[in-house]
């Protein structure tokens, strides 16, 4: 059994990819996060829905979570940076758990386009004031570097 655990919403597949690849290299457990309503395909539907719904701070319903995230130290939080910030299923999955992340290491991870980090780490540290929030990674599109994955999380210690 692993004590860390790596959480993720993914909309393109880029974030569940690079999730995969951090579960692999930590042999961790793996979560992905799944909202209750999909989020529309067309690149300009999803993109016009996401900005209204971070503008108002909206937590769209997941699906339930079969997991005890009491038995994780350690939890990454993987999201695709939308409008700079975490996509709003991650934000449910935090608001909903807070107690259970309370006295963890959190470690954020990101995928984008062109926004880089944003203020992510930020948001993070924001909403799990109670847990000690490590620095993260942000990838570029669907191409992940491997070398660079190993090097980031052999610097984390974990």
């Amino acid at each position: 059994m692993s004590n860390t655990l790596i959480v993720y919403y993914s909309h393109s597949g880029n974030t569940r990819k690079m999730a995969k690849i951090i579960a692999e290299q930590l042999h961790a457990d793996c979560l992905e996060i799944i909202p209750q309503k999909p989020y529309p395909q067309a690149y300009n539907a999803v993109v016009n829905q996401a900005k209204h719904e971070i503008s108002q701070n909206y937590q769209p319903d997941i699906k339930d979570i079969q997991i005890d995230l009491n038995k994780y130290s350690t939890i990454f939080i993987g999201s695709p940076n939308w409008w700079s910030t975490i996509a709003p299923p991650i934000l449910t999955f935090i608001m909903q758990n807070q107690n259970h992340l309370t006295n963890k290491e959190i470690v954020p991870f990101c995928t984008h386009g062109g926004g880089g980090f944003g203020h992510i780490p930020q948001d993070i540290k924001r909403l799990c004031k109670n847990a000690t929030v490590l620095n993260g990674f942000a990838n570029y599109g669907s191409s992940i570097n491997l070398q660079e994955v190993k090097k980031w999380l052999s610097k984390l210690g974990i």
